[in-house]
């Protein structure tokens, strides 16, 4: 999935909206989703804020609060788990679960920077 965040700010709400989204494309990365959910369990932290994402079986939906929700939909995500902790501000959070986000890998570029097959990435 692609996603991008981004802050706005005006006098009035339509333009900080319009502020917020020119933000936000210029920020867009690109996620690994395996089948609807996560490669792998990550955590992400920014500030005081701490954020678990965790990969969940088909039919578990989104299992996330307020701006860990709203962020794993944009990517495209169907089933996963979450944990929030510490800071709930929402600019914070955001960005700890962008910072886990991130840090996602799938098997094949794993693979190939350890340069060995995808065979063994999963069987050692």
């Amino acid at each position: 999935g692609v996603v991008g965040h981004g802050l706005g700010k005006s006098k009035d709400v339509a333009s900080a909206i319009a502020k917020a989204i020119e933000d936000a494309k210029k920020n867009l990365v690109r996620i690994p989703l395996l089948k609807g959910t996560l490669p792998h369990e990550q955590k992400g932290k920014f500030g005081g804020a701490r954020v678990n994402i965790i990969p969940a079986a088909p039919g578990t939906g989104v299992i996330a609060g307020g701006a860990v929700r709203t962020v794993l939909e944009a990517v495209g995500v169907h089933d996963v788990l979450s944990k929030s902790q510490g800071s709930s501000n929402p600019h914070n959070v955001v960005k700890a679960t962008f910072d886990a986000l991130l840090q996602l890998r799938d098997a094949r570029k794993i693979a190939k920077d350890r340069g060995v097959s995808l065979e063994k990435v999963f069987n050692g």
